[in-house]
């Protein structure tokens, strides 16, 4: 290949070096942070779903690949995938005092 065949291609490996970078690679470590979190879940956890209902982890349900939560309006089935990493972390994140 010639000089001026590999300097055609450098803008095109560049543009692929820059998508992954800043979109394949964040994503699949989000993934990766998303399926660890699922995992690790336990009995007693409060958690928080993607659509927003708040519930604590009475069970699980291995078969369905769901978690059962005590909530407000009593217990609720949801799949595992419907629980937010953000949001529980949010939930469950140190209070910070106000201070006056």
């Amino acid at each position: 290949m010639s000089l001026e065949g590999i300097t055609g291609l450098l803008p095109f490996l560049l543009l692929f070096l820059v998508f992954y970078f800043f979109m394949i690679r964040p994503q699949m470590k989000k993934q990766k942070e998303e399926k660890k979190f699922a995992a690790d879940l336990k009995k007693g956890d409060k958690v928080v779903t993607k659509s927003g209902m708040h519930g604590k982890i009475i069970d699980f349900s291995e078969k369905l690949n769901a978690v059962i939560l005590e909530t407000g309006a009593g217990k609720i089935t949801f799949d595992k995938s419907s629980i937010s990493l953000e949001l529980s972390k949010q939930l469950n994140a140190p209070k910070k005092e106000e201070k006056k």
